[in-house]
């Protein structure tokens, strides 16, 4: 609904406002608490209530945080062994490293592995 997370009372949207008015006529009519909110439940679904039950309907309001959490936590195992897994670049060939070492001009190969044939 328009006033996710707050109470009827808390929330200035325009729906918590008709349910106020809504909640204070069947008061009025002599309702009790649990009549008003079978009415709303009723009337609006369980996606009304602050705290919906945990039902068939509603899983998804339950669910979703933890499925979150959990592809997350799978993604970021699965990106971590992807990136163990990786080797590093191989090393030059003795051929390579004097072609490199030829366009640096004898700098900068101090770091560089050499192969091992």
């Amino acid at each position: 609904m328009v006033c996710q997370n707050e109470s009827i009372d808390e929330s200035n949207a325009d729906l918590a406002r008709d349910l106020r008015l809504l909640v204070r006529e069947r008061l009025q009519a002599g309702d009790s608490d649990d009549q008003i909110r079978t009415f709303l439940v009723r009337r609006y679904g369980d996606f009304i209530l602050l705290k919906p039950p945990f039902k068939l309907e509603t899983w998804l309001l339950w669910g979703a945080p933890i499925f979150v959490l959990l592809m997350g936590g799978g993604i970021i195992l699965v990106s971590r062994r992807q990136q163990n897994k990786r080797t590093p670049a191989d090393p030059l060939s003795e051929a390579e490293r004097a072609r490199l070492d030829a366009m640096l001009g004898g700098n900068g190969l101090e770091n560089v592995p050499k192969k091992e044939d």
